[in-house]
């Protein structure tokens, strides 16, 4: 267990008011009443406040407890509940009375179940397009291991980004994310580009861990390998003393360093701040994504 007098002090690039505004209180609410959850809470994102103020939340399906126990995560393990047969409707209830354009969908892990919750995404994703047709729909899905056909039977409900994060470099997994595997990830969003090309793949990557420079730019090279659309790169925070340690803060300086590495590799695009988290903004990069493809098929088209 790490002491808490380890703890390094938050740079002021780093650091985020409470939330309080109405707006928050009104979608706690809003939560609670349909029993849905929601990552920003269960994971403790600093974006909260920011994110909840504008009627922007990712909703966390499958419950609240996680059958993994990553090192860097804060959402609670344990032995999960039952699936329950009412949450996609409730989520999809939830989208259309917080009026969203965009909304993402995430889950805990869950071993637990034969198809590790691949069905329960897809009743998400067809509640919500009955519900609110002109919404966008990102989903942010665990890793599918060992579960055969769920990669693939997600991507055939056609999510408009299908997110999955590799999280840290191949070195790191063992102690950081031990039940997982680096190229299995990998492959889960090429697989996705097989199954349908028109969907947009996304994946993100947490510093601050101990990572060298030429390991992020390992990963980049792999993501564009895999034909990962946007690449997310945001700091790590320590959420508990139990959790694996913070090694440092990247300066914005690096971060923005990293966005300039990532461009020249080809990603249509590349959110890199100390507060990236993997749905900041999500609804307004979907946009930019849609841009970034049509100018790049608009240039190809050109160049014949």
């Amino acid at each position: 267990m790490t002491d808490t007098k380890e703890y390094l002090r938050k740079p002021k690039w780093i650091r985020v008011k409470a939330p309080t505004s109405k707006e928050y209180n009104e979608t706690r609410k809003l939560m609670r009443g349909k029993n849905l959850f929601t990552v920003c809470e269960e994971a403790a994102c600093p974006n909260i406040g920011e994110c909840w103020k504008n009627k922007h939340a990712t909703f966390m399906i499958l419950g609240d407890t996680c059958t993994r126990a990553c090192a860097f995560c804060n959402v609670k393990t344990g032995r999960p509940l039952n699936v329950d047969p009412h949450e996609p409707q409730n989520t999809a209830d939830a989208v259309a009375s917080m009026g969203l354009s965009h909304v993402v969908i995430t889950s805990v892990d869950r071993d637990d179940l034969d198809d590790g919750g691949a069905d329960q995404f897809i009743k998400v994703i067809k509640a919500i397009r009955e519900t609110s047709p002109s919404t966008t729909i990102e989903i942010l899905t665990p890793d599918f291991r060992n579960k055969p056909g769920a990669i693939e039977a997600v991507a055939e409900a056609k999510p408009d980004v299908f997110n999955h994060n590799l999280e840290t470099v191949p070195r790191l997994y063992p102690k950081i994310r031990p039940g997982a595997r680096y190229y299995h990830s990998l492959r889960l969003l090429e697989t996705v580009k097989k199954v349908d090309p028109s969907i947009f793949t996304k994946s993100g990557i947490m510093v601050g861990l101990g990572e060298e420079r030429m390991e992020i730019s390992q990963i980049m090279d792999d993501m564009r390998m895999a034909d990962i659309d946007f690449m997310t790169i945001g700091q790590y925070l320590q959420p508990t003393p139990r959790h694996a340690k913070l090694v440092r803060y990247v300066t914005p300086d690096e971060f923005k360093s990293y966005e300039r590495m990532a461009k020249g590799k080809g990603f249509l695009l590349v959110s890199s701040t100390p507060l990236t988290r993997s749905s900041y903004h999500a609804g307004a990069d979907f946009e930019k994504l849609r841009a970034a493809r049509e100018q790049k098929l608009a240039a190809l088209k050109a160049a014949e």
